[in-house]
């Protein structure tokens, strides 16, 4: 069983947020609108299961997925993206993998 990542985080800083969003095919006012933000992210965890939550004075968002296992995400009523996503966890960090149409995008 991984390590217990239940808790909240603030986000701080972002590097290469708008490269990101850029590959990712995110349009410009989303992006410059997304880049002010500063979100707090609710991890809940039951073993390899996750619930994060996202909240921003823009707009709350919740994602539920199990480490290892490839989901479908639609990230409705923000960029509106459809993508498969699998997330993994090693020693020392945690990766995600975003597949929107033929871009790929890497999180570590």
């Amino acid at each position: 069983m991984p390590a217990n990542y239940s808790g909240t985080w603030d986000i701080v800083d972002n590097q290469n947020c708008e490269g990101y969003m850029v590959a990712l095919g995110i349009d410009f006012a989303t992006r410059k609108v997304a880049s002010m933000l500063k979100p707090q992210k609710v991890f809940e965890q039951d073993g390899d299961s996750f619930i994060i939550k996202t909240f921003t004075t823009f707009r709350n968002y919740s994602c539920s997925f199990k480490i290892g296992e490839e989901f479908e995400e639609i990230t409705k009523g923000l960029d509106n993206r459809k993508c498969q996503v699998e997330n993994t966890l090693t020693q020392t960090h945690t990766q995600s993998q975003k597949r929107v149409a033929a871009k790929q995008c890497v999180i570590v």
